[in-house]
């Protein structure tokens, strides 16, 4: 008996032992079956055949094969296969980050009540009767529905099955082709006879199509109706058919196509449309036909095009300062590598990046380019993957899944913004796809470019270590200066102006200076909301979320306090909940409130917001930055989004509120995230030829990460950050590993955790554990958490034993998240 190892998608289970039924073919790595998981029948992925030592009828067998080739290319398996275990989860879980949507099917339950459950439904009670009499219809529901309605319990449900009053099926949702098909109307052999006598005019009448032959119970003394003529007449000039909509939108109605197919007129087939994201993207007209490259940037593209010439793996990083070129030379080298013959992945952080970045390529590469994120619609995602897999383009454009694109003979990958934290995935797989493209291009001996102004401090480790090659690019394009920064110390404004002031004098008179100069401003401040909390004077409480260990944050044009973490959202209250004190006031402020302070002062500008709670609605944020970007806006006050890879030349003033605001943060990477996020963001300005200028408020002016962000100068911002990391054993000088631990109570967690870590220590590891201790976030969506660190030089072994020592509490294991390499510890 053949046996197969197929992966499900099913969180933190390994790849399991299935038996081959008696078919004449093996499944091939990639290819899509169904199998039996408890009592469902799902989508598994092939990852390769295997032996069973001994025979065990308990091994289940594959239900159907459902492809005859790889479905998902083999590289892309074994892929996902190092994501599983590198980043300690299911080999499912990694897969199903790789596969298409629209591409699973699995069965649902159905209850449908029996004969004997109609003649016992008076003589039940409770929960069994209520569940009865919603099935009397003797229409089949689904089994979730009825439970998650409240009108019974899973228990209750197996018991009147077990009873044999009502039976449960699982019939497959899904189908193995999710392309979307469009009906299309031809004319018959009959219909094209007619077409002289529905024309006024002679004509040409178009070659005939193949449909079936006129009934032979068709009068020819009826000539077709006028509508029917003229639509007669536009499927004569079409020798492939009309889409049945293009035909309505031209007054064809469905009951007109359909007395004609009567009359043995017309037939009908389906065509196969593929659903296009292009509309999504920036046309990059405005971009010159040729581009003069400085000498700077000419010595880094021969660089880089030796290393993708090479034909074997390398990483390049490239550092270059905001406006410096990157993505002119991201341009030039996708294009060499195109010519010969090869493929290229473009990975970008942002989803608001994308119709930009997409659109550059696409004025240089055509409709040979696709885009993958999950802001497109399944359908889009869907059909940009097979074309990707059909090997019909050039270059995969997207966020940080579209790592696992399946791009014939992939040559480059290219990492933009390389150090962002958008790479990282939150749930798991908690995979960084900068670190899976390196992998990727390593497997497929391509070429990987990790690009920044502000290096991760891994990837700028990794080339003073000679790992990476280290291209620099230290100036802007036509000798552009860099923003001229002027730093505020907020705590003498306070002492000046008061507590309350949010908008510093400096930045306001900036500000109204490049009003009447007709100019653009930025302001960020990296936090949502109108204030971050409401504080009751009487009693000294604070509003706060039930669920987590955060106040809830105030949204004035929602009229909604809210937890940014698990969404639970009340009105904002007039009285203290606690005490019913009338004395309440809003604390901190967040983009909603500073834009709401430069209204007020400006109440001629015309004022936009970018955060979450303004481009909710598919495409909001694009179009918002395409009226900026024409100058329809005059100050964009925004979060972390604003701050990274957009190219405004009329904006010549960035402002930032509370710099600071994440060097409090319980994170070891709070003071790179903090010169990052202020590097970037004073790179907006100036980028046109009028020369920028950013204006800094910060509490903390002598804090390292603000001093060297406002001179731009990365490296000296680099020697202080890793020698703290040094001394502190921090990555990347050492490999850390983040387990948190949730249970009912704190208590519950830490003991919990501390069994975890006790299964750790046997003697002589090598590696040393930190904890266990409360998280800095101790309560998150109604569940306590328990942190510990693992921190090391071998990642092999430390995965190993965490692993090991919770597959021994499978208890546990269900409620420990375990993130490898973490981006933060919070």
């Amino acid at each position: 008996m053949r046996h197969i190892r197929v992966a499900v998608p099913v969180p933190a289970l390994e790849a399991l032992t299935y038996r081959l039924p008696d078919i004449s073919i093996d499944p091939v790595v990639g290819a899509r079956v169904l199998v039996p998981l408890g009592k469902r029948i799902i989508t598994g992925v092939v990852t390769g055949p295997t032996v069973v030592e001994a025979e065990d009828d308990g091994i289940k067998m594959v239900v159907d094969l459902l492809d005859g080739e790889a479905f998902l290319p083999a590289e892309i398996v074994s892929l996902a296969l190092w994501v599983a275990d590198y980043y300690a989860c299911g080999a499912g879980e990694a897969i199903g980050a790789a596969m298409p949507p629209r591409a699973w099917i699995e069965s649902e339950r159905h209850a449908r009540i029996t004969d004997t459950g109609h003649a016992r439904m008076l003589l039940e009670r409770g929960a069994r009767r209520e569940i009865l009499e919603q099935l009397a219809s003797e229409k089949p529901l689904r089994v979730d529905t009825l439970i998650g309605e409240g009108r019974g319990t899973h228990g209750a449900v197996l018991g009147l099955e077990r009873d044999g009053l009502l039976t449960i099926t699982r019939p497959l949702v899904g189908s193995a082709s999710a392309f979307r098909t469009v009906r299309v109307a031809h004319l018959t052999a009959q219909g094209h006879e007619v077409v002289p006598a529905a024309q006024p005019t002679s004509g040409p009448a178009g070659p005939p199509t193949s449909g079936p032959t006129d009934p032979p119970t068709r009068r020819r003394a009826d000539p077709p109706t006028g509508r029917q003529q003229e639509a007669i007449r536009l499927l004569a000039s079409a020798p492939d058919g009309i889409d049945s909509a293009e035909l309505g939108r031209r007054g064809i109605t469905p009951a007109i196509l359909k007395r004609l197919s009567v009359l043995g007129l017309v037939t009908f087939t389906r065509r196969r449309v593929e659903r296009d994201p292009a509309e999504h993207a920036s046309a990059a007209s405005d971009r010159p036909a040729v581009v003069e490259l400085t000498a700077e940037q000419r010595a880094a593209f021969d660089r880089l095009t030796r290393l993708a010439q090479s034909g074997s793996f390398a990483t390049a990083l490239l550092h270059g300062v905001t406006g410096s070129g990157k993505t002119e030379l991201y341009l030039r080298l996708a294009r060499e590598v195109a010519a010969a013959g090869r493929g290229v992945i473009v990975l970008v952080p942002e989803i608001a990046l994308t119709p930009a970045v997409a659109g550059s390529f696409r004025a240089l590469f055509g409709d040979r380019v696709a885009i993958q994120h999950s802001g497109l619609s399944d359908g889009e995602r869907h059909d940009q993957w097979h074309r990707i897999r059909r090997a019909e383009i050039d270059v995969v454009v997207g966020t940080r899944s579209a790592v696992f694109a399946p791009v014939h003979r992939l040559g480059l990958i290219i990492v933009d913004e390389e150090h962002d934290g958008s790479y990282k995935q939150e749930e798991s797989p908690r995979y960084n796809g900068r670190d899976v493209a390196v992998m990727r291009a390593r497997a497929s001996g391509a070429l990987a470019v990790l690009g920044s102004a502000t290096p991760s401090l891994e990837s700028f480790y990794n080339a003073q270590n000679g790992r990476y090659e280290l291209i620099t690019l230290e100036k802007r394009v036509l000798d552009r200066p860099m923003a001229a920064v002027t730093i505020v110390d907020m705590r003498q404004e306070y002492a000046d102006v008061g507590p309350d002031v949010i908008v510093s004098r400096a930045l306001a008179a900036a500000i109204e200076e490049r009003l009447g100069r007709r100019e653009q401003a930025m302001v960020l401040l990296n936090r949502r909301g109108f204030a971050t909390s409401v504080f009751c004077r009487q009693c000294g409480q604070t509003l706060d979320c039930p669920n987590c260990s955060v106040t809830l944050t105030v949204h004035k044009a929602a009229r909604r306090a809210r937890c940014h973490y698990c969404n639970y959202a009340v009105r904002i209250p007039s009285a203290c909940v606690h005490c019913s004190g009338q004395y309440l006031e809003h604390i901190g402020f967040g983009t909603e409130r500073v834009e709401h302070e430069i209204a007020e002062r400006f109440p001629d500008a015309r004022i936009a917001r970018v955060d979450r709670d303004t481009i909710r609605r598919r495409g909001a944020i694009g179009a918002l930055l395409r009226r900026f970007s024409a100058g329809e806006i005059d100050v964009l006050v925004g979060t972390q989004m604003i701050a990274k890879g957009h190219d405004f030349p009329q904006v010549t003033l960035v402002g930032v509120v509370s710099a600071d605001v994440g060097l409090g943060l319980a994170d070891f990477r709070a003071a790179e995230r903090t010169f990052q996020l202020l590097t970037q963001v004073a790179g907006r300005a100036g980028r046109g030829e009028i020369a920028g200028e950013a204006i800094v408020q910060t509490i903390h002016p002598g804090h390292y990460s603000i001093r060297h962000a406002c001179r731009q100068d990365y490296r000296a911002f680099y020697q202080d950050e890793i020698g703290y990391r040094q001394s502190m054993r921090y990555p990347p000088v050492r490999a850390m590993i983040n387990a948190v631990v949730k249970a009912p109570t704190l208590e519950a967690a830490l003991a919990d955790a501390a069994k975890v870590i006790n299964a750790l220590r046997p003697g002589g590891e090598p590696y040393k554990v930190l904890g266990p201790a409360p998280a800095p976030l101790s309560r998150l969506k109604g569940e306590y958490r328990a942190q510990f660190f693992v921190k090391g030089t071998q990642r092999a072994a430390m995965r190993k034993a965490l692993l090991a020592a919770l597959e021994a509490r499978p208890d546990i294991r269900r409620r420990t998240t375990v993130d490898v390499d973490p981006m933060s510890v919070l």
